[in-house]
């Protein structure tokens, strides 16, 4: 991680704080707008953002648009013609052809969510461009994070999200006219807080985000408190997670209740037994959707972003997280995981778990059994299991 100084980061809880924030920002921009996304949907929050981004472009700001071709393959084209008629310039990431597979190459998706405005604001996070409330049953919105970052951490994130661009509109011969150069970010401090990108691609950053939680699980000394939407880690992980729990840390890891893969759910919990008799808790969040992929150690260092710990972020999808150096802003994540564990989420009990009906528990090695059978077919099963 290259630590940077100086920015000012705040924490944006679901959809009804990060909506807002973006439609501003893109409303106050005067040259360039950048937006990655995996889902992108034709919904009142997908529509609402749609407009901010023509009205920008209308302005003659620079605006482009990046959706993954299989997270957004939903998306009416006639959604997509209608905002490039406004003067956005729309990419798709990996479009979908043919029958889904378990081939790596298809499963590379962009999964990071990523916003920059004039070199002068950005946000990181997990928050699709959907509706919270879509998607599951529950009255509650869903449960995710994103930031908003300001400072010169921009100046990190800038390169990446350019060059992300650059080799699809490369690849689809688009949009590489000469001069097509990211606008340098500004330098000046915006605050007090280091901070640091994170990012996982498939070339020279393939394991950065994994090392990046390998680091501050090995490092931890009085607690691991971690949110994580598709929790199904590699042996790696697992064992640095028991190793810390052996050590005296208390760890705590709030996943799914409700879950929209029911197969990868029944995987993730054929994992539980072996944490569980190590001492990990474990929390089922079913108050609503729980999306988030969130961290704290020792309340001073916590990270927000897209990436699961899961096979699919850890190894083949492009992700994006904000590390945070600060004990005020890893006291406020740690409060909202805490309050979320309290008001929606309910403990495993090992002594329960032990004894579920064997039926269960068939279930759970089987749907784990298909699941090492797929990473093995991407040609990643050796490193995760």
């Amino acid at each position: 991680m290259r630590l940077v100084a100086g920015n000012r980061v705040t924490l944006l809880r679901n959809g009804a704080e990060f909506f807002p924030a973006l439609v501003a920002a893109i409303d106050a921009a005067s040259y360039d707008v950048r937006l990655e996304t995996y889902i992108f949907a034709d919904d009142a929050v997908g529509r609402a953002v749609g407009e901010a981004l023509k009205r920008a472009a209308r302005r003659d700001v620079k605006v482009r648009l990046m959706i993954d071709g299989f997270g957004s393959r939903e998306l009416a084209p006639e959604f997509i013609v209608d905002l490039r008629l406004a003067g956005v310039v729309v990419q798709r990431f990996r479009p979908e052809r043919g029958l889904p597979s378990f081939r790596r190459s298809r499963l590379r998706r962009l999964h990071r969510k990523i916003a920059l405005v004039d070199a002068r604001v950005g946000f990181v996070g997990g928050i699709n461009i959907v509706d919270d409330l879509s998607g599951h049953a529950s009255d509650a919105p869903r449960y995710d994070y994103a930031v908003r970052v300001e400072g010169p951490l921009l100046a990190e994130i800038y390169p990446v999200v350019h060059r992300l661009w650059w080799l699809v509109a490369a690849l689809s011969r688009k949009d590489r006219q000469p001069g097509f150069l990211p606008p340098a970010a500004h330098p000046r401090a915006a605050g007090d807080t280091t901070a640091a990108f994170v990012y996982r691609d498939n070339l020279g950053h393939r394991h950065d985000i994994e090392a990046m939680y390998l680091e501050g699980i090995r490092s931890a000394r009085r607690e691991i408190l971690i949110a994580c939407a598709y929790f199904m880690p590699g042996w790696r992980m697992r064992h640095a997670l028991m190793e810390a729990a052996a050590r005296g840390v208390r760890v705590a890891i709030v996943v799914q209740g409700w879950s929209d893969h029911r197969l990868f759910q029944r995987a993730s919990r054929a994992l539980y037994g072996a944490l569980l008799d190590h001492g990990i808790e474990i929390y089922e969040y079913g108050r609503s959707e729980l999306h988030a992929k969130a961290a704290v150690v020792d309340g001073r260092w916590a990270t927000v972003g897209s990436s699961n710990l899961d096979p699919f972020s850890l190894f083949l999808a492009r992700e994006a997280n904000v590390a945070v150096f600060s004990e005020s802003f890893a006291k406020e994540v740690r409060g909202s995981i805490d309050h979320e564990i309290h008001h929606g989420a309910r403990a495993v009990p090992r002594l329960l778990w032990k004894r579920r009906p064997w039926a269960g528990r068939v279930a759970g090695w089987l749907a784990y059994g298909y699941a090492r059978l797929a990473m093995g077919i991407a040609g990643i099963g050796r490193r995760w299991s």
